[in-house]
This record gives structure tokens, C-alpha cells and sequence, in this order.
């Protein structure tokens, strides 16, 4: 049975709330590169900055802009102060720069199980397989 009097959002709003989301976190981001500091992952502002360039960068590499997504995971991997979260980046960008299919890289690369269990938004455990075929 479906509840009525839940909200639902069509595409339209949804992707207004998107780029709204993106847009503060492009501001964060300006922002914390003028400071030269590194995001704190502990910080709520950082960890939804880094969380919504991550989901942009994945979205680019999905769609077959590996090229934009690997500018991106490199961004990413020196703007964080979390040492696994910038190998990961670190891991990502190797790929995007050398496979641009993501499906493949999902399938060759990603342990996405291992991520679950880590319990991280980003794609954080890989195979064995994973540094040697793209690095």
C-alpha cells in the first residue's frame, strides 16, 4: 500500500535540489583551496562537499567523461585530509585515466561488497587485480 501523504519530488525539483547541493559544494570548496587548507572529513560541511564532487565525479565517469572524472578523483584525492579516502580517489583516477568504461571498472576493479562493509560513500575496497591492471 502506498502512502499518499508522502512527498515525492518530481525530476524537475529533484534536479533543482541537486544543483543547488552542487553549488555549495563548489562554494566549500573554493572556499577551502583559498584558505589552502584540506577538508576534515569529521566536519559536516567537508564531509557533504567531498560526498557531492565524489557523486559529480562518478556521475561524469558513468556518462563516459573519464577524462573529466579522473581531473575530478585527483582533485579529490588532494583536498581531503583522510589518507583512505585520498588513496581511494588516488585508485579511481588511475582507472578513469586508463579505462573509460566505468561499468569495467566496477566489474575489474571495485569491491563493492568490501565497500559496504566499510560502510563509506565512496568506493573504498578493491580487488587484488585492482592496482596492477590500471596503475
Amino acid at each position: 500500500m502506498v502512502d499518499k501523504n508522502r512527498e515525492c519530488f518530481d525530476e524537475q525539483t529533484l534536479i533543482a535540489y541537486y544543483a543547488n547541493i552542487l553549488e555549495l559544494a563548489l562554494e566549500n570548496l573554493t572556499d577551502t583551496l583559498e584558505s589552502g587548507r584540506r577538508m576534515d572529513m569529521s566536519d559536516v560541511k567537508d564531509f557533504a562537499t567531498l560526498r557531492a564532487l565524489y557523486e559529480y565525479a562518478i556521475e561524469h565517469y558513468s556518462a563516459g567523461k573519464a577524462t573529466d572524472a579522473a581531473a575530478l578523483f585527483e582533485i579529490l584525492a588532494g583536498l581531503s585530509d583522510d589518507e583512505r579516502f585520498s588513496s581511494a580517489m588516488q585508485q579511481h583516477r588511475r582507472w578513469a585515466e586508463n579505462e573509460s568504461d566505468f561499468e569495467i571498472f566496477l566489474e575489474t576493479a571495485a569491491d563493492l561488497d568490501a565497500t559496504q562493509r566499510n560502510g563509506t560513500f565512496y568506493i573504498s575496497a578493491f580487488t587484488k587485480d585492482a592496482g596492477t591492471k590500471n596503475a
